[in-house]
C-alpha cells in the first residue's frame, strides 16, 4: 500500500465518526431552539432563521434567548470534554479529569467570595477565572517541587487541593446570608441561565482544536508513557507543559462561563475511547463535538423537564452521566 493510499484510508476512517457527531451536534442545537416552556414548530423556527422574519415573539425567543444559550452550552461542553481528553493523555489515566486537579474548586471559592462581596456578574466571572488559574499554578508548583513532577504526584496533589477547596466552599456556604444561598448553590451546580455571549467559548474551542490536533501523533506516542516517548524523539516535558496549560485554560473559561459542571470532561473522552480507539487525531475533535452535544442536550432537558422552572444543568449531567459511565465500565471489562 502506498503512503498516499494509506493517508486516504486514514482520513476516511476519521471523517466517518466526525460526520455523525457533527450531525448530532446540529440536531442538538435544533432541539434546543424548538423545545422549552414555549414550544416552537419547525416551520416557525425556519421562518426566524431563514430571514423571513417570523413573529416578533418567536424572534425574541430564538435569537435573544435560546440561540445564545444553546451555543454557550455547546462551547462550554466542548471546552470541558477537550480539556478532559488532554488531561487523560497527560496523566496517562483514562479516569483523569481537570476537576480532579482542583481547578473548579479554586474557581468556585473565588466566585463565592465575589458573590458574598456583592460584586456584579462580570466581576464574579473574573474572580472564577482567576481562581481557576491560581489553583492551576498552586497544583503545578506543589507537584513540581524542587524536581520534576510525575503524573501520580500531580494527580495526588490535585485531589488534596480539591478536598481543601471543598472544605472552604462548605465554610462559605455555612456563613453566607440565607438570601444569597440559592444563587450560590445554582452556580456551584452549574447554570447556563446567565452564560452571556457564547463567542468566547466557541472561539477558544476552535483555537484549541487547531493547536492540538496537529500534535495528534505526538500525543499518541506520549499516551504510551514518557520514557517511550522520549526514546522516540518526543520533547516530553514541553509537550506536557503545553497540555497542562491548555487544559487548565479551557477549564477556567468553561467554569467562568457556566459555573461548576462536572462529569463532562471525565465521561465523554473515556466513552469515545471505548468506542473509537485511542487515536488522538480522532479523539480530540470527537470530544469537542460530543461534549458540546451532551451539554446542549442536558441544558435543553434542564429547561424543559419541570418548565417553566429550570434545573441546574450540572444535576442533569450527573444524572445522565453516572449510569452511562458505570455501564460503559461494565461493558469494557
Amino acid at each position: 500500500m502506498s503512503d498516499a493510499e494509506a493517508r486516504r484510508r486514514g482520513g476516511s476512517s476519521l471523517a466517518g465518526p466526525l460526520t455523525w457527531l457533527a450531525l448530532a451536534a446540529l440536531l442538538s442545537q435544533a432541539l434546543a431552539l424548538v423545545l422549552g416552556s414555549v414550544a416552537l414548530s419547525p416551520d416557525a423556527l425556519l421562518a426566524v432563521l431563514g430571514g423571513g422574519g417570523g413573529e416578533p415573539l418567536h424572534r425574541t425567543l430564538v435569537l435573544d434567548l435560546r440561540l445564545p444559550r444553546a451555543l454557550a452550552a455547546f462551547g462550554t461542553g466542548a471546552l470541558l470534554a477537550l480539556a478532559g481528553a488532554l488531561m487523560q493523555v497527560l496523566l496517562r489515566n483514562p479516569l483523569a479529569d481537570p476537576y480532579v486537579l482542583g481547578l473548579s474548586g479554586g474557581a468556585s471559592v473565588c466566585a463565592l467570595l465575589a458573590m458574598l462581596a456583592g460584586l456584579g456578574a462580570s466581576l464574579v466571572a473574573g474572580a472564577a477565572f482567576g481562581g481557576a488559574l491560581a489553583s492551576m499554578l498552586i497544583v503545578f508548583g506543589l507537584a513540581h517541587g524542587t524536581g520534576s513532577w510525575t503524573p501520580t504526584r500531580m494527580l495526588l496533589t490535585g485531589v488534596v487541593m480539591a478536598a481543601g477547596w471543598g472544605a472552604l466552599i462548605s465554610f462559605l456556604l455555612a456563613v453566607s446570608p440565607a438570601e444569597r444561598l440559592p444563587g450560590m448553590l445554582y452556580w456551584l451546580m452549574g447554570d447556563l441561565a446567565y452564560a452571556g455571549s457564547p463567542w468566547l467559548v466557541l472561539a477558544l474551542a476552535a483555537l484549541a482544536l487547531v493547536v492540538m490536533v496537529p500534535l495528534g501523533r505526538t500525543l499518541n506516542v506520549l499516551a504510551r508513557g514518557g520514557m517511550q516517548a522520549a526514546a522516540l524523539g518526543v520533547a516530553v516535558r514541553p509537550v506536557e507543559w503545553t497540555l497542562y496549560l491548555v487544559a487548565s485554560l479551557l477549564t477556567a473559561v468553561a467554569v467562568t462561563t457556566a459555573g461548576s459542571i462536572g462529569f463532562v470532561g471525565l465521561m465523554v473522552p473515556h466513552m469515545l475511547r471505548l468506542r473509537l480507539g485511542n487515536d488522538q487525531r480522532l479523539i480530540l475533535p470527537a470530544s469537542l463535538l460530543a461534549g458540546g452535544t451532551l451539554l446542549t442536550l442536558a441544558d435543553t432537558l434542564a429547561r424543559t423537564l419541570i418548565a417553566p422552572q429550570q434545573l441546574p444543568v450540572g444535576v442533569i449531567t450527573a444524572l445522565l452521566g453516572v449510569p452511562s459511565f458505570l455501564y460503559l465500565l461494565y461493558r469494557s471489562r
